[in-house]
């Protein structure tokens, strides 16, 4: 109880600094609610052929349907139902909105973690490349959501947008018939722990906030920060929890025909050495991942354009350990991915691209993959 009193005397704090300037919310699909319901969506499909004897995937691999609605100028719902390869259903988004007054919005629900770029802007028409980058796979985690509430907002004239919430933390620790088990783990760290909203338990919330400065043209500069405990099924087992301290920084600028992306996540993850212990779990005690892209797009005909990109990916779950836990140089991964997208329409692309992937082991033979996918977002 005092952790959740602390966590809300600070998110009072946040929202007595924001109610002077602050205008609206940056969660996904806001900017489409109209008067009563709004219906939207988007859909991801890829062909993914490794270079060798595997054969080539081909997957629907995210379909999603938006739907908002808005009961009068100050309340409007959304959601987003998805479905994963065809068979794996799960809600994305659900929360509800309250315009207080011009200069200030309040936010409760099931919602994105402000943490870098893909996380909160993940339609695949939004990115280059037929999957996700992979540091939004291994360190962000994408796609992030929880139940929480908070804020949003401009100070226009800082040029800054931002955002605050209190949100459950990851699950780290499970008890099914008496049985406990931990839940994170070295290769993907917090993926596994996400909780998606499906019956989630909060021992103590989790704080969450994003600063995006708009103020130059082209250029969009964010800076996010997630700070907590994971949650776990057994408080009375301190060793079943760790502390969490998230950082990101991202960058987006475009001038003319010419787009540049970058991102950097840093974690540092305290108590590793007890829930490794517990748990027979491999959780490293830091973690980080970076990115940076580029792409040049040639205009055709109409809204057409061919768009070929490079991007370098580096990222490490293992890039410090606590207690006799020795890295694992397999966790400690670069890539490089090449290709063209294709955009057809607003909202609508062919892609391509070949991703060449390696990591620190020794030995370790390079992975190859060939992706190409569609891209529809409405």
């Amino acid at each position: 109880m005092k952790n959740i009193r602390l966590a809300v005397a600070l998110l009072i704090g946040f929202i007595g600094f924001a109610q002077e300037n602050s205008n609206e919310n940056t969660q996904n699909f806001g900017s489409k609610i109209s008067e009563g319901v709004s219906i939207g969506g988007y859909a991801q499909i890829d062909y993914n052929e490794p270079d060798g004897a595997a054969p080539g995937k081909l997957d629907v691999h995210r379909m999603i349907m938006f739907l908002g609605y808005k009961f009068n100028e100050k309340v409007s719902f959304l959601s987003e139902i998805e479905y994963e390869h065809v068979s794996e259903l799960y809600v994305e988004q659900a929360y509800l909105k309250y315009k207080v007054n011009e200069n200030f919005n309040v936010l409760a629900g099931l919602m994105l973690v402000p943490m870098g770029i893909i996380n909160e802007f993940h339609e695949p028409t939004t990115f280059y490349g037929v999957e996700r980058p992979n540091v939004d796979n291994y360190i962000v985690p994408t796609t992030w959501r929880e139940i929480g509430i908070g804020f949003s907002g401009k100070i226009d004239n800082a040029s800054l947008k931002y955002q605050a919430y209190l949100f459950n933390g990851f699950k780290s620790y499970a008890v099914n018939s008496g049985i406990g088990t931990g839940i994170l783990r070295g290769t993907d760290g917090f993926r596994k722990g996400r909780q998606k909203g499906a019956e989630s338990i909060v021992n103590s919330p989790n704080l969450s906030a994003k600063l995006d400065y708009y103020g130059i043209s082209g250029l969009r500069l964010g800076l996010s920060g997630y700070f907590g405990k994971t949650q776990t099924d057994d408080s009375s087992i301190e060793a079943s929890t760790v502390g969490i301290s998230m950082i990101g920084f991202d960058a987006r600028y475009k001038y003319n025909n010419l787009e540049l992306r970058g991102q950097y996540i840093h974690t540092n993850l305290t108590d590793t050495e007890a829930y490794n212990l517990l748990t027979n779990k491999d959780l490293g005690s830091e973690m980080y991942g970076m990115y940076g892209e580029v792409a040049y797009s040639f205009n055709l005909k109409g809204v057409e354009k061919l768009t070929p990109f490079l991007r370098y990916e580096k990222h490490n779950t293992h890039a410090n350990t606590e207690g006799n836990l020795v890295a694992n140089d397999a966790f400690d991964r670069d890539e490089i991915i090449f290709g063209l997208n294709y955009k057809v329409a607003n909202g609508a692309a062919f892609k391509i691209d070949y991703q060449i992937m390696n990591n620190a082991k020794a030995g370790s033979d390079t992975s190859k993959v060939f992706n190409a996918g569609v891209a529809v977002s409405f």
